[in-house]
């Protein structure tokens, strides 16, 4: 039952999911807490910021588009999140705001977890906030060989030359062993939603296909990845590893792998 001593947790998104609000609601559940957890999509970023600080809201995860303005709302930057100067999630200690970056660990964790070899080449699709996240993992896990394509030529090249890569304003032609999207096509209520990020030749050539949109796991993108018998990696894992780190800088509690794989089930049988 809801009650007047409920914890509350946000995230705020121009497109929320159910998949934060599912996964943290049944932990919460599954560690008897008495927190709550709801996604919002706000029409004032500096005012849902403010909420978070005067309504003494713990926590507040952050997604697209909204990673970097949130930067000059808080008080302070954690290592996580001020190496890269992108934000997914705030914590709230007595009104102030801390920001923290866990989609680098979540990146980081998938390129460990299948044996990416820095050797490959990568076209990396995006400019944002995210894609600063991914970018860093790749570029820490060793890679070089990597190409941001972005269409927005200031940003593009900024986050190229951040971690010394190369970077196109088109895809075209190119084509690379991996390939990531890390914009919204492919997003569910978007205008691209049954768009591809990348042509069936770059999906061909590619022998990884790693698409960030979490909503829906099987976008269109990794549909055609699987198709072609290419190893996926999708946005609902990131969105999972990324989660559980936010879950824990939250709560201070980190649950059990047993408790994070029922989570995990709950929040993909929406």
């Amino acid at each position: 039952m809801l009650n007047k001593d409920m914890t509350l947790c946000i995230s705020l998104s121009a497109r929320p999911s159910n998949n934060g609000t599912r996964f943290h609601n049944f932990l919460y559940e599954a560690l008897d807490l008495n927190w709550i957890y709801k996604a919002f999509a706000p029409t004032d970023l500096g005012q849902a910021i403010a909420g978070v600080r005067g309504l003494g809201i713990r926590g507040c995860a952050i997604s697209m588009p909204y990673k970097e303005d949130v930067i000059a709302l808080v008080d302070r930057m954690d290592a996580s999140a001020s190496a890269i100067d992108s934000v997914n999630t705030i914590v709230n200690d007595d009104g102030v705001l801390t920001a923290h970056n866990t989609d680098y660990s979540a990146i980081a964790q998938l390129i460990e977890r299948n044996g990416l070899d820095p050797a490959a080449s990568v076209l990396l699709r995006g400019s944002g906030g995210m894609a600063k996240a991914t970018a860093a993992a790749f570029r820490d896990a060793g890679f070089a060989r990597v190409t941001i394509v972005a269409r927005n030529e200031d940003r593009g090249r900024a986050l190229a030359d951040l971690y010394g890569f190369a970077w196109i304003a088109d895809a075209g032609d190119a084509t690379a062993d991996i390939i990531v999207n890390i914009t919204p096509i492919g997003m569910a209520g978007g205008a691209d939603e049954h768009a591809v990020s990348f042509s069936e030749e770059q999906i061909s050539a590619a022998s990884v296909v790693f698409d960030v949109v979490a909503l829906p796991a099987e976008t269109p993108l990794i549909r055609a990845g699987r198709a072609e018998g290419k190893t996926v990696i999708t946005g609902a894992e990131v969105a999972t590893l990324q989660a559980l780190e936010q879950f824990v800088l939250y709560t201070g509690i980190r649950p059990s792998d047993e408790q994070v794989a029922a989570a995990e089930a709950f929040m993909r049988a929406q």
